[in-house]
């Protein structure tokens, strides 16, 4: 099992940054994949960024390409969201989680974290 705590979640207005933190513990592997997905209200769950097992990598949407970054440590198994340029758009709750896989594919993770609520205000 692994146990995923996402933090730093809050309110922000339009414009403004926010970083979002994941600790995992457990039986996670320096192979495994982190990512981080967003889900607002009445839409599915989004693909916004990844980090790939053995350092081989990040991966970030198109829809935060330039305004997102996604940083790993794999000793201290940590993963970071830094988001800038926030938008009204950007407003969900924002989860961590593992994946065995190289995937944006939410269906292939096999451990999520609870979220954190990030809000954008116009």
């Amino acid at each position: 099992q692994v146990q995923i705590r996402e933090s730093g979640g809050g309110l922000v207005q339009a414009g403004g940054s926010l970083k979002l933190s994941c600790a995992a513990s457990g039986r996670i592997s320096r192979s495994d994949a982190m990512g981080w997905f967003r889900q607002a209200p009445g839409k599915e769950r989004e693909f916004v960024a990844a980090a790939n097992g053995n350092e081989l990598g990040t991966y970030i949407a198109d829809s935060v390409r330039g305004r997102f970054t996604v940083s790993r440590d794999y000793a201290k198994n940590t993963m970071d969201l830094q988001m800038h340029s926030l938008k009204p758009d950007d407003t969900g709750v924002y989860y961590c989680a593992v994946s065995s896989l190289w995937t944006v594919d939410p269906d292939n993770y096999d451990y999520w974290g609870q979220g954190t609520q990030v809000t954008v205000s116009s």
